[in-house]
């Protein structure tokens, strides 16, 4: 299986979670250890640092390589929503910064066994958690075809949702669609010639729109922003890296009502200083132009940071 994985925004990631020497810092998506093994080089033999991953795979492989920089580290197989209990079992009440990309690890969409990518004929999967039992084969078979137009076009943001699902429907009546490839065929008939000559895949959106609703990593995001920033020590921060609209409207929001003064000019009941937590990126930070061409996959990604006084 390959292992491969470039951490998008690494620099600017490091660089904004501001890593003290002796602090602790939890990596609640913790993939291959990208980010994870940049962070551990920072720390003295005072600095722990927490990886969390539903993905047993990732566990394994970033043991292995973050033994070999030092032993000040502890990995915990789990959903990241799941940071309260992974915390309070450690003996921690809080940590200095906290890591949430929330991107597919690279390993993961190459892995044709997985059937996160559109690139391989393979039966429908996407689970990140392999011992869970919802999968996208059961979401593409199941789902009422209302229900699939709702998570193609909240998640996927996919222009033509509703002829996708309709042609879904008609498809499953006469046998189970169970591979990708049967998948990417249906939404290839299902969209007009012009779109076909666009650049990108077809099946992208809906791939990705999937992918959300297997893990249901839009409430699970939701919930676990909410539990991340109470757990922040003074001077603590919080860093998520998005790769969609979606995702990036929930942290944006999340984030300015935290900080943002309520009022207008004339009535202002809350003062500025009177909030817990300072913006650090006023503006999500994109990728360089350098790193898209190196990566492609951080096209779409971008970076958020607050930080709790």
């Amino acid at each position: 299986m390959p292992n491969e994985h470039i951490p998008v925004l690494l620099n600017e990631t490091l660089e904004g979670l501001n890593i003290k020497p002796d602090g602790t810092y939890l990596d609640l998506t913790l993939g291959r250890a990208g980010h994870s093994s940049e962070i551990l080089k920072r720390l003295s033999d005072k600095g722990l640092l927490i990886g969390v991953d539903q993905d047993i795979d990732a566990i394994r492989y970033s043991q292995e390589r973050l033994s070999k920089i030092s032993n000040n580290f502890k990995l915990i197989k789990s959903n990241f929503q799941n940071m309260d209990k992974v915390l309070d079992e450690l003996g921690i009440e809080k940590v200095d910064g906290i890591l949430m990309d929330l991107g597919v690890s690279s390993p993961q969409f190459d892995d044709p066994n997985r059937g996160f990518s559109y690139r391989y004929d393979t039966l429908l999967d996407m689970r990140m958690d392999q011992d869970q039992e919802l999968t996208a084969k059961t979401i593409v078979n199941t789902y009422p075809e209302s229900e699939l137009v709702r998570i193609f076009k909240e998640y996927g943001e996919e222009k033509y949702s509703y002829s996708i699902a309709r042609n879904i429907c008609k498809e499953r009546v006469d046998h189970e669609i169970e591979t990708t490839g049967q998948l990417v065929e249906i939404i290839k008939r299902s969209k007009p010639s012009k779109e076909l000559k666009k650049v990108g895949h077809p099946a992208k959106q809906i791939f990705q729109a999937l992918r959300i609703e297997v893990n249901d990593e839009i409430n699970v995001l939701k919930r676990t922003l909410t539990k991340a920033v109470i757990r922040l020590n003074k001077g603590g921060r919080l860093a998520v890296i998005t790769f969609h609209s979606g995702e990036d409207r929930i942290v944006k929001n999340l984030f300015k009502d935290l900080t943002t003064v309520i009022g207008n000019r004339y009535d202002l009941p809350n003062k500025e200083e009177d909030k817990e937590f300072i913006l650090i990126t006023r503006k999500g930070i994109r990728p360089s132009e350098k790193e898209c061409n190196e990566n492609h996959r951080s096209i779409s990604s971008t970076l958020r940071i607050i930080e709790k006084k």
